[in-house]
């Protein structure tokens, strides 16, 4: 079986694995459903770090990027179904359930949902569907599945209404905190303007005022900067963090370091750098 595999294409995925593996970044356009099967799921964002395991179910905001880690249990696999709750579905729940956001959500952008016994009956009538690669699922039920699981999360945590029905658009946030916390994802640049409300040109602008040098610029030094304080204090070695710190390869890595500090990041690791 391909892992991920889609159950229902763009809606409904399953994901199975049986050795550990950390996925670069991960961007989220959507509020997105995560049930987990068997084994260990570690969520990193810039402001939340959150861990499930077998039979606990997890929502994550839209508009995130983050780090996903996937453990099997020893001597076992990974196992989760993940279901995108894209925009134009839930903006048809509204219509038709006469359901809507009463006031701006304010919680966190990553929730742990309580379990209760309707959820897992959810949890466990989608799973032999996800193992058999979808081969029963029509597009119709798929969508009725998704639905179900919408109505099933407001029967769980009815304040999910105000987390699930917010159609505004992202508001106009503050840059440098948010370019200083999420600097390490390797996104391109259209993608920071997204997330922080602006155009492109708004965002450019406005990053330059903030940070008085253009966004490739500033992110390749800030990223290398951290990377010299990881090795110096933390001690850590540059193949452990040059991807958390957005850099592709190893080689890329190392030659921006060099050319940057006049010296290989492994100098610095062993100790042999210039005070």
């Amino acid at each position: 079986m391909i892992s991920p595999a889609e159950i229902l294409p763009g809606v409904i995925f399953y994901s199975y694995l049986s050795a550990e593996r950390k996925e670069k970044v991960c961007f989220w356009n959507h509020h997105t459903l995560v049930l987990q099967v068997s084994g260990q799921l570690v969520l990193e964002t810039s402001g939340q770090n959150i861990s499930m395991s077998g039979g606990q179910v997890l929502l994550i905001g839209k508009n995130q990027l983050g780090t996903l880690t996937k453990t099997p249990l020893p001597g076992g696999n990974y196992e989760t179904i993940v279901i995108s709750l894209q925009e134009d579905l839930l903006r048809k729940i509204v219509l038709e359930e006469k359901l809507e956001a009463d006031q701006k959500y304010i919680g966190p952008p990553n929730i742990l949902i309580p379990s209760n016994e309707f959820l897992q009956g959810y949890f466990q009538s989608i799973i032999p569907y996800a193992r058999s690669s979808g081969a029963s699922m029509t597009d119709e039920m798929g969508i009725l599945k998704v639905k179900e699981g919408i109505k099933l999360l407001l029967l769980a945590m009815p304040s999910l209404r105000n987390f699930l029905f917010d159609f505004s658009e992202p508001y106009k946030i503050d840059l440098e905190k948010f370019m200083l916390s999420n600097f390490h994802f390797n996104v391109p640049v259209e993608k920071f303007a997204q997330l922080t409300g602006r155009s492109l040109a708004g965002f450019k602008r406005d990053f330059l005022k903030t940070f008085g040098a253009p966004p490739r610029h500033w992110l390749q030094d800030k990223r290398l900067n951290e990377a010299k304080h990881l090795i110096e204090t933390k001690h850590q070695k540059p193949s452990s963090i040059y991807l958390d710190l957005g850099f592709e390869s190893l080689s890329h890595f190392s030659h921006s370091f060099k050319k940057k500090f006049g010296m290989a990041p492994t100098m610095f690791n062993d100790g042999v750098a210039p005070k």
